[in-house]
Order: C-alpha cells, then structure tokens, then sequence
C-alpha cells in the first residue's frame, strides 16, 4: 500500500494569503481578529480577509465579476500551489472540495449573484473551481461540519494508499455570513471578546474565515511530511454538544495512532481544536487525559484566526506543518489560567523545539470528531 504525503500547501487568511506569511505572523503571536459590526449595529470580533486585497490579487488569473468571494478564495489558493507545485492535472489527480455551508451568503439580497440561487448549492461550488482549472474528475465534496478541512485529509490519504490517485488536491473554506452569526448567536456561543481556548475565563468562540489549500501526494518532496495515520469517529452525543467524556475523539485518535503504528508518547506536539466553548475544550482534555497525553505540548489557534469552521481543520494542519519546518511551538494566544478539569498542558509562550510527529485534532457539531498524525520526513 503507498504512502501520501502533504507536498505543497497555502492559507489565505487575515494574516496573508501565503502559508509562510501566516506563519511568520503566528511567530510574533500576532491575531488576526478584529473589531466588526453587523448589519443590526452589534459589534463583535471576528478575523476577516481584506476583500479589496483579494480582488486585487485574483485579477492576476480572472474576472472578478463572475466568482463569489468564496470562490475567489479557492480559485487564488489552488492557483498558487498548482504554481508552486507545477503539478499537471491528469485523469489520476482528484479534487476534494471542503465546507460547512458554502456560498450561502449569495442567498442575501445583498449578494450580486441573488438571481443566481444556485450557486448556494455545494455541488455548483464544485463545478467553478473544477471547471477553472480543467480537473478531469468530478469534485468530490465534503460538508461534514468543522471536521471538514481535516477529514479532507483523511480522505485524501486513502485515495492515495488505495491507488485510486496520485494526487488529491484539497480546498477548504468558510466565510463569516450574517447567516453564519446568526446560527451562533442563537446558541450564545459567540464570545464578546477575542476567544481564549482552553482558559478559565474564555466565553465563547469568536468566527472567522479562511481559505486552506494542499496537495496531497504519493511522491515526497525536499519538504513533504507523510500523512501517517487518521481515524474519524461520531460520538452522536447532540445535535451541536460532544460527548462529556471525549469519546468520539478519545476512539479517532486511537485509531490514527493504531495506523501510525505509534504511541501517545510518539506525539511531540497536538494542534486541537480549541473552540473556547466550555463543552468542546473540557472535552478534548478528557480525551487527551485518557489517551495520556496530559504532558504533550498542546495548542488551540483560534486565538489568531477565530474558529473558521470547515476550513479551521485545514488551515490548522498547514500551521502544523509549519511548526514541523521551523522546529517552532506556537504560543496558544488568550490563555491566560487552565479552565478545564485535567491539566492539558498548554503552550504559554512561543518557543523553539525540534518536533517531528504532531496530532491534528478536530470535532464538530453532530458528534463528528477527526484526527489526523504527520511525521516530519528530515530536517
């Protein structure tokens, strides 16, 4: 069976629209998130892209006026690592497409493309970014709540292993839509201030948006990491709360290290999902007490991008990658005291480490939980 490897990876967000970019941002623990306000004249906090930037960007490779944002953002991400990459689609290159809820913005009056009520539908979003570049495969779409950047990754990894392609190239994103704050609100989960996973005095999530993008590989590069074990598992707990002892998440990360062939010991670093939620981190601590992993360096970055929802698991895993390049532990901004039960130990401050093997964690709403292991090829 192949192995798959992540070769080449992008991240179009409020701090920059190259990973690398990002990367140096989270170096200097600078957020992302700002002041906003919404159409009724609420502020909250959020990080957003620079939309004239975006603009000004995608012109270089089409027409403004006929992609929504969201597919502008895709378009512009897969463009810079198909460049990067000089990767040439083939009948054995497929194409992941992952989101929680798509263009829904289009279906606001407000939105240019209103008349055009079908562009809300995931499908349609699939046919733009296929039809832009010439993919010869249908786009394959996974909508599996904030899991889905992540699970495309786990997906992907199997495609490879089991032949089916050489290469998988994976897009995910979300914006932040009145109809996003909206949902959220309605749960009083939105925080009012910029969120702090896993402290004492965190008060909710704060949104975002993003762009992620990677190529997933069965032939390694100077600087690929191997994608070595994944599992995924639904608690089905509630509608929108996990399980209280971490199930879901406690049986996917056993199943990733079973593949992995490693133990928890084997893990330097873990990227979680870190909402700031009181449910979702008190119960990624019971699972990461259970699976002893109470000592391993861990990290929420939605201190610096907001909880971007199906792109968080993505764009997080590419900052993971990051990570693993610069020997670098990013600081997990807002912590300030441990708010949950077992002593997760939390990575207070920037600092250089060599790392070679990180955990990518993720849970959504439905019970869904995914993890994901990587592993350094060479320094």
């Amino acid at each position: 069976m192949r192995e798959a490897f992540i070769t080449h990876h992008n991240v179009i967000s409020s701090l920059g629209f190259s990973s690398e970019e990002n990367f140096e941002h989270l170096k200097k623990e600078h957020s992302g998130i700002q002041k906003f306000q919404r159409d009724n004249g609420d502020d909250y906090y959020s990080s957003q892209v620079d939309k004239e930037l975006l603009d000004k960007e995608f012109t270089k490779i089409g027409d403004v006026t006929l992609y929504t944002t969201l597919e502008k953002m895709m378009l512009l991400s897969v463009d810079t690592i198909l460049k990067e990459s000089n990767l040439k689609i083939t009948k054995k290159t497929g194409l992941v497409i992952a989101t929680t809820k798509g263009n829904v913005d289009v279906l606001s009056p407000d939105s240019s493309f209103y008349k055009d009520k079908k562009r809300a539908y995931l499908p349609e979003l699939g046919k733009q970014i296929q039809g832009f570049f010439n993919f010869k495969n249908e786009a394959i779409i996974l909508s599996n709540a904030c899991v889905s950047g992540v699970l495309a990754v786990a997906v992907s990894q199997r495609f490879i292993k089991d032949g089916l392609y050489d290469d998988v190239i994976i897009v995910s994103g979300d914006l932040v839509s009145e109809f996003i704050l909206s949902g959220f609100t309605s749960f009083q989960a939105i925080s009012d201030e910029p969120c702090q996973p896993f402290s004492k005095n965190r008060k909710g999530i704060t949104l975002g948006e993003a762009v992620a993008s990677a190529i997933v590989s069965s032939e390694k590069n100077k600087g690929a990491v191997q994608i070595i074990g994944a599992g995924s598992c639904n608690d089905a707990n509630h509608i929108s709360g996990p399980s209280r002892t971490g199930e879901g998440l406690f049986l996917s990360v056993q199943s990733a290290l079973s593949e992995a062939n490693i133990k928890s010991k084997d893990i330097d670093y873990i990227s979680a999902h870190g909402t700031a939620t009181n449910y979702n981190d008190e119960m990624e601590s019971m699972a990461f007490e259970r699976l002893n992993m109470l000592q391993t360096p861990t990290n929420s970055l939605k201190g610096y991008y907001g909880h971007t929802l199906g792109a968080s698991g993505l764009l997080e895993t590419n900052m993971g990658i990051e990570s693993l390049k610069n020997n670098t532990l990013i600081a997990s901004k807002g912590f300030d005291e441990i708010g949950v039960s077992q002593p997760i130990t939390v990575i207070e401050k920037t600092e250089t480490k060599k790392i070679r093997v990180f955990l990518k964690t993720a849970s959504g709403f439905g019970g869904c939980n995914t993890a994901v292991i990587f592993r350094k090829i060479a320094d």
